[in-house]
C-alpha cells in the first residue's frame, strides 16, 4: 500500500507475445513504473511473471492479475507475484489471503467493495471504472466507504488520471491507454513516451505541496 499510494500508479500487462509482454514490462520498470501487473489472461503469463521476477532488480511491484481462481492464486505467487489482482471477488481472494500476499480485488457497487473488504482486501479495484460515472461515482461511493483504498481501473488514460486521484482514488489502474500494442510486440519507443507522460499526470504538483 505504501508504494500505491506513493506511486500513484499500476500498469497492466496483457500480451499475445510472451517476449514483447516481458521486454514491456523491463520498459516499464525502466520509465519507474514500478507496479506492473501481468494479466494471467495473456499468453504463457506465468512464463512471464517467472521470467521478470528472475530478471528485475525489485520484484515487489511485480503482480498478476485477473486471478480467478484458488489454483490461479497458488500459481501466480509461485511464479514470482508478490500480489494478485482480481476481476471480482473470487476463490482467487480466499487464496492470496491464505497464503499472505496483498490482494487488489475488483468490485464495482456497494454491496461487492463490502464483500471485497471482508474477505481481506488490501485495496479495491473499481472495475470497470468508466461505466459508472466516472469520478463522480468514486465520490459517491467514498461516502459510505472512506477508508476503502480505492485503484480505479478500466477507461483509465493519461487525461482521466488525474480526475480519479482527484476524487480520492489512492491510484489508478492503467492497461491498454499505456501499453497500446507494445505486449503484442509493437513499439516499445512509443511504450516509453505514454509512461511518462502518464507519470507525469499522476505525480502530485510541487504548488500543491505535493512530492513527486
Amino acid at each position: 500500500m505504501q508504494r500505491l499510494r506513493r506511486r500513484r500508479l499500476l500498469a497492466i500487462v496483457r500480451g499475445t507475445d510472451p517476449q514483447a509482454a516481458l521486454a514491456s514490462v523491463h520498459v516499464l520498470a525502466e520509465e519507474g513504473v514500478d507496479l506492473v501487473e501481468v494479466s494471467l489472461t495473456g499468453v504463457d503469463a506465468l512464463s512471464v511473471i517467472r521470467r521478470a521476477a528472475a530478471s528485475l532488480n525489485d520484484v515487489r511491484g511485480l503482480g498478476a492479475g485477473t486471478v480467478l481462481t484458488a489454483r490461479d492464486a497458488a500459481a501466480a505467487v509461485e511464479a514470482g507475484a508478490t500480489y494478485l489482482v482480481t476481476p471480482g471477488v473470487t476463490s482467487g481472494v480466499q487464496e492470496g489471503v491464505r497464503l499472505g500476499v496483498p490482494v487488489l480485488v475488483g468490485a464495482l457497487t456497494p454491496t461487492e467493495v463490502a464483500a471485497a473488504m471482508d474477505l481481506g482486501a488490501t485495496a479495491v479495484k473499481l472495475f470497470p471504472a468508466d461505466r459508472m460515472g466516472g469520478p463522480e461515482y468514486l465520490r459517491a461511493l467514498r461516502g459510505p466507504f472512506p477508508d476503502v483504498p480505492f485503484v480505479p481501473v478500466g477507461g483509465v488514460g493519461t487525461d482521466a488520471a488525474p480526475g480519479w486521484l482527484d476524487a480520492g482514488a489512492v491510484a489508478v489502474g492503467v492497461g491498454g491507454p499505456l501499453l497500446g500494442d507494445a505486449a503484442n510486440g509493437g513499439d516499445l519507443t512509443a511504450l516509453r513516451e505514454r509512461a511518462r507522460a502518464l507519470r507525469a499526470a499522476v505525480t502530485p504538483s510541487r504548488s500543491t505541496g505535493g512530492a513527486p
